[in-house]
């Protein structure tokens, strides 16, 4: 609840404006690039990168000005561009524009390599619109950059301070030959900081800048970590340093900025006070609630009516109380969670509010207690041990945002003490829906008996899970029209863009989201997948399966494995053929390829078949009971994940 954090970061702050009389001023105000530096030396080691981050100085000081407590945030950037791509990515530098930030610096200039400099200026700055979000950016555009060219980047922001948790990359898709970092602070505040995945120690100097203190750390040859290997986890895996204000030592405060005062506050608001004229908005919304004796349906029908009765905006003012949040149809964060608290307390319904953050962002960590790890809320039901997104409207219970899952969060829980509430804090893991949830059934039947050359098909697939997610939605969210297309192009995949001749859905739209799969049932001509070659017939049985994902690895593998959920497949393929019809390759259906980990398989691709007379019959079963494969399983994982590309290809042959 970022306003939240805010009001705690105010009483910091309040306490820094009437400790210090004086008025200070940050100690890099005077910072500059060097005006002659015009050639940079690149070291030998990077002299065939296509782009290399030659140094990089970051710079955070808080300090009290005017007797207001302020940040300054400086970052200064040299980037040596070695290829196109390089010079595409970097042709244009965004210009800051939140609320809270004033920009007091912000340069720009290349450098060719015949020593030529070219300043950017005002002239140079352009306008973007983002048309989806309805956003303008203005950023600088270079012209004139060049392979063998440095564009050097300063900039100075002027913002609030960043006292509850802040963290930072240490490294990037691109190697870094020079990396400094500085958190600068007055002596009497004690910072909380942590590095991660080799990242080097910070040190603590007291004695550079009178009443300062400066916690600095500097890295020289950090790899670049490439941010594009498909199934993986780059913030969890690259070097980070994460800072949080901890201690005070005029006031004696310690462990500042701790999950168990966040808890308390969080539940102190949540449980205000209700006076009769929100009991009974309260008690009138919930009798329009329909009714279950099986909770999970129970929750359900609570979550399904207030997401559709109460639009969720962030970012609009609170209303407060109850009554006008149901009045209004309208809630910030806190406003939604105080109603279905509400709900939850009308049916009687035991509940957690979980905090969390994305693992894709800022994984939670449970040793390093920040508020920047508090972003994010769900609510857990100990009874079903079942997890609800109350923000993201398009989900159902059980399935939350697969990013939010799989990772660490504060389960806060209401304990009564002597016959009073209060709100208890504990750290837990957030378990996602496994393959018993996401399992898609695909069962396909190929009929020969009328045409050996034109073949009909049935294809009737079963989606459970997120895969069912990622299409129920769809309907509720787009016309009739759109829908049509939508379907029409989900179909193609598994009829080769032919034309189908029948084609049925099955729960189809939100309401459908977390009860039932989504079925897609269609028929078509197989004459696309046949080929004829003298007397035999191709035929490309492996392709009715839909294409498949294919994982190549053009260089070394630097991420271990990640993926967004567990999930599992079964296929069976029945091939009926007419008689005195003879097969060749079915051989191919036979495949076999595991992921063992502590003697248990964890990912497998497992196909077989029958030979029935004039009937076929293939089954395969594909399934990752597990979302994290080390890198030294990487390569049996790929051969999991390329078996069933593999399947897709394989061709038969028939005789007649």
């Amino acid at each position: 609840m970022k306003q939240n954090h805010k009001t705690l970061a105010f009483t910091i702050v309040t306490f820094l404006n009437t400790i210090l009389l004086f008025a200070q001023d940050y100690s890099f105000k005077n910072y500059n690039w060097d005006e002659k530096q015009t050639t940079f030396t690149i070291p030998e080691q990077y002299k065939n990168e296509n782009e290399v981050i030659l140094d990089r100085t970051t710079k955070v000081e808080i300090v009290v000005v005017d007797k207001t407590a302020k940040q300054y945030y400086l970052v200064h950037e040299k980037i040596y561009i070695n290829a196109d791509d390089a010079i595409e990515r970097n042709n244009k530098v965004y210009i800051p524009f939140n609320q809270n930030e004033t920009v007091l610096v912000n340069k720009v200039r290349v450098i060719l390599k015949n020593g030529k400099v070219i300043n950017l200026d005002k002239k140079d700055i352009k306008e973007e619109i983002d048309e989806e979000r309805g956003v303008k950016y203005n950023y600088f555009a270079i012209d004139g950059l060049e392979k063998g060219a440095v564009l050097e980047k300063l900039l100075v922001i002027e913002e609030f301070p960043e006292l509850n948790g802040k963290t930072f990359y240490m490294q990037d898709e691109h190697p870094i030959a020079n990396i400094n970092f500085e958190l600068i602070h007055p002596s009497y505040l004690s910072f909380k900081v942590k590095g991660y995945n080799g990242l080097k120690e910070a040190t603590l100097d007291d004695k550079k800048i009178d009443k300062k203190t400066i916690i600095a750390l500097s890295e020289n040859n950090i790899p670049g970590l490439d941010d594009d290997e498909k199934y993986s986890n780059w913030a969890s895996n690259a070097k980070i340093f994460r800072y949080k204000l901890d201690a005070n030592q005029y006031t004696g405060a310690k462990n500042l900025y701790n999950y168990k005062e966040f808890a308390t506050n969080f539940y102190e608001r949540m449980n205000g006070e209700t006076d009769k004229k929100q009991e009974k908005a309260i008690e009138t919304f919930c009798k329009s609630i329909p009714k279950s004796e099986d909770a999970q349906e129970q929750i359900w029908n609570i979550e399904n009516k207030i997401k559709k009765t109460i639009t969720y905006n962030r970012y609009i003012d609170t209303k407060g109380n109850i009554d006008q949040i149901i009045k209004t149809k309208q809630a910030n964060q806190s406003d939604i969670i105080k109603l279905y608290s509400a709900v939850f307390k009308f049916f009687k319904i035991e509940n957690n509010t979980v905090f969390t953050s994305s693992r894709y962002k800022v994984p939670f960590d449970k040793e390093f207690e920040s508020y920047e790890n508090l972003n994010d809320i769900l609510f857990y039901f100990p009874t079903i041990k079942k997890f609800l997104t109350p923000t993201e409207m398009e989900y159902r219970m059980p399935l939350i945002p697969a990013h939010l899952a799989h990772n660490n969060g504060l389960f806060i829980k209401e304990k009564i003490f002597a016959g009073v509430g209060m709100g208890i804090g504990e750290v837990n893991f957030i378990e996602i829906p496994g393959v018993e949830i996401t399992h898609d059934v695909m069962e396909i039947t190929i009929d020969f008996t009328k045409d050996l050359e034109n073949p009909t098909i049935n294809n009737k697939i079963t989606f459970g899970g997120y895969a069912a997610f990622n299409f129920q939605g769809i309907k509720d969210f787009a016309s009739a029209e759109e829908y049509k297309t939508i379907l029409k192009s989900i179909v193609e995949n598994y009829t080769l863009q032919t034309e189908y001749k029948t084609l049925t859905i099955q729960n189809d739209g939100i309401d459908f989201i977390g009860k039932k799969p989504f079925i897609l049932d269609v028929t078509f001509d197989g004459k696309e997948l046949i080929q004829k070659a003298g007397t035999n017939y191709l035929f490309a049985v492996g392709q009715t399966i839909g294409k498949q994902m294919e994982l190549y690895q053009e260089h070394k593998r630097m991420l271990p494995v990640e993926i967004d959920y567990p999930h599992s497949y079964l296929r069976k393929i029945k091939i009926i053929l007419p008689e005195g019809v003879s097969v060749k390759n079915t051989e191919k259906f036979v495949m076999d390829y595991k992921t063992i980990i502590d003697n248990k398989t964890e990912a497998a691709f497992i196909s077989n078949f029958k030979n029935n007379k004039n009937e076929i019959v293939i089954e395969n079963k594909e399934y990752y009971n597990i979302m994290n494969y080390n890198l030294d399983k990487f390569d049996e994982y790929k051969a999991v994940i390329n078996a069933a590309a593999d399947f897709n290809k394989i061709v038969i042959i028939l005789n007649k």
